[in-house]
């Protein structure tokens, strides 16, 4: 509840600042002859364009952490990010150098200019040039930059080290762990019984365990950051449940044994001769070697579809109050975004729970040997 009064105080400093409520917002612009109903549909069409931007703007990465800004000011609160671009060497320097996009950043002979959250090659005034979709074609470096997103995963990965390593130094010390060795035990044990043994096998359950417990315990804490206030989207991020995801295609396809293998390019077995099954693996074999890469696709548009939606919703659920402008429509809309939030927290321990648990299934079925299957 608390990470929902934030974006909505944040979201009213917004809306106040651009004077959305105030007929001084259309003063100049606005001809005589409009009635109050014309600019009343007017006000409603820029409120929701407002949202919208608010809702874009929470949902991307940024080279800058902007936790709130004023848009009659342009002043932001937050702070600036490192910027490592690879381009006729290597080039670092802090994202606060393009004043959010306003200025050309020079590099040697080089100029760069933050636009839509993206870094392009330009002249020294900065121009921005298209083609005839209207897309972008100024030359792009490669950009290593330390983002908002990999910002927040170094923290989740720092606070993740902490909260281990205090555990491990507490089992040393005493047999019964005491403090957050307390409350990690369960959830490690909880991994190890419900999820990796019942789906790998006990024989095979050990090698994996790191990895299980490392990709839940990581995508939780991402979820969990992502509930607060300050606009973290990481598992929204496609590119980021892509790694992930892509980390699970590569242990399931590496450790894998001669049955899965047998079992993808000779599903049948011996149980035909092979003059009789080539018309059948003419089709069936493409649509095993297809399955290998949809299993862990799969998984990445499960998690960024989940989180991004819920972040919608609730963005969007806010924005409703100032639609409505009255007390009932108001208070129904803050009523479904506090159930939502509830909702959220469960939904941020269930899709680390299921990355999980289908990640293990995609394991023992890799390990998985011939008198077992």
């Amino acid at each position: 509840m608390s990470r929902q009064f934030f974006k909505a105080l944040i979201i009213l400093l917004i809306l106040f600042s651009t004077n959305i409520y105030g007929q001084g917002h259309h003063q100049g612009t606005t001809p005589a002859h409009d009635s109050p109903a014309d600019l009343s549909i007017v006000d409603k069409k820029s409120l929701r364009e407002e949202i919208k931007e608010e809702i874009q703007h929470h949902l991307l990465d940024s080279h800058y952490f902007d936790i709130a800004h004023d848009k009659e000011t342009h002043e932001h609160y937050g702070f600036a990010l490192p910027v490592i671009l690879v381009d006729d060497g290597l080039k670092v320097f802090m994202s606060s150098e393009f004043e959010h996009g306003k200025k050309v950043v020079q590099k040697n002979n080089n100029f760069y200019k933050l636009y839509h959250n993206k870094i392009y090659k330009t002249d020294a005034e900065g121009n921005i040039h298209y083609d005839e979709n209207h897309k972008v074609t100024n030359e792009k470096p490669l950009d290593l930059s330390i983002t908002k997103n990999v910002f927040v995963m170094f923290i989740a990965t720092i606070l993740l080290l902490l909260l281990f390593s205090t555990a491990a130094k507490s089992y040393k010390r005493r047999a019964l762990p005491k403090g957050i060795a307390r409350f990690l035990e369960p959830l490690i044990l909880y991994i190890r019984d419900e999820i990796a043994i019942p789906n790998i096998g006990k024989k095979h359950y050990k090698k994996y365990m790191s990895f299980l417990l490392t990709i839940f315990f990581f995508i939780w804490v991402l979820n969990m950051l992502g509930l607060t206030p300050f606009g973290i989207n990481v598992t929204g991020n496609i590119s980021v449940t892509f790694v992930l995801a892509l980390f699970t295609f590569l242990t399931t396809n590496l450790t894998g044994n001669k049955t899965y293998w047998k079992h993808v390019f000779d599903p049948l077995g011996d149980s035909m001769p092979w003059i009789a099954k080539l018309p059948i693996y003419i089709i069936l074999v493409p649509i095993e070697i297809l399955g290998l890469f949809v299993k862990p696709f799969s998984l990445l548009i499960r998690l960024y579809a989940n989180i991004s939606a819920g972040h919608i919703v609730m963005m969007s659920l806010i924005g409703l109050i100032f639609l409505f402008k009255n007390l009932i429509g108001g208070s129904m809309s803050f009523l479904l975004a506090v159930a939502i939030s509830m909702i959220e927290f469960f939904v941020a321990l269930l899709q680390a729970y299921i990355f999980t648990m289908l990640s293990a299934l995609y394991f023992g079925l890799a390990v998985e040997e011939h008198n077992e299957h």
